[in-house]
């Protein structure tokens, strides 16, 4: 049976939300990052995706922003869960349509905590958030595959 996104659940939980994140480059090369991602309902639809939270101004939001699509690969010992899908952003810099902007501080402590997150000081975060100009990552899964 293949995985699911419950799958991707236990794995973030195993290690932190501790995934790498692959996105394209305009010239069809693959960029690859270390990012902490969860699963939560998407804000506006309420269907499950995988989410992370991206500083403004990163050379993966660019290539978000130009093609909206991403891999994303969780391991936890030997077990391992790939999610690819199409992408969304909701952020200062970027428009969910059918998302209140005034919620991004609350998406993003969702997001936080769904990648296994944890903070003990949620103004302090909110401030560093919004200076950062971070970003909501919201991948819809197209695809899942791993040895679970």
């Amino acid at each position: 049976m293949p995985p699911t996104l419950d799958d991707v659940r236990r794995l973030v939980a195993a290690d932190h939300g501790l995934a790498t994140l692959a996105t394209t480059r305009a010239d069809g090369t693959v960029h690859v990052t270390l990012i902490n991602a969860g699963v939560l309902p998407h804000p506006v639809t309420g269907s499950d995706v995988v989410a992370l939270v991206a500083i403004g101004g990163t050379r993966k939001l660019d290539h978000l922003r130009d093609r909206p699509h991403a891999t994303i690969t969780w391991r936890a010992d030997w077990n391992w869960i790939t999610v690819e899908g199409t992408t969304e952003l909701a952020g200062p810099d970027d428009a969910l349509p059918g998302f209140d902007a005034s919620r991004l501080p609350g998406l993003l402590r969702e997001v936080f905590t769904a990648a296994g997150g944890a903070h003990d000081d949620w103004p302090t975060y909110d401030r560093v958030m919004a200076d950062e100009r971070r970003t909501a990552v919201l991948i819809t899964a197209t695809r899942l595959y791993g040895n679970l």
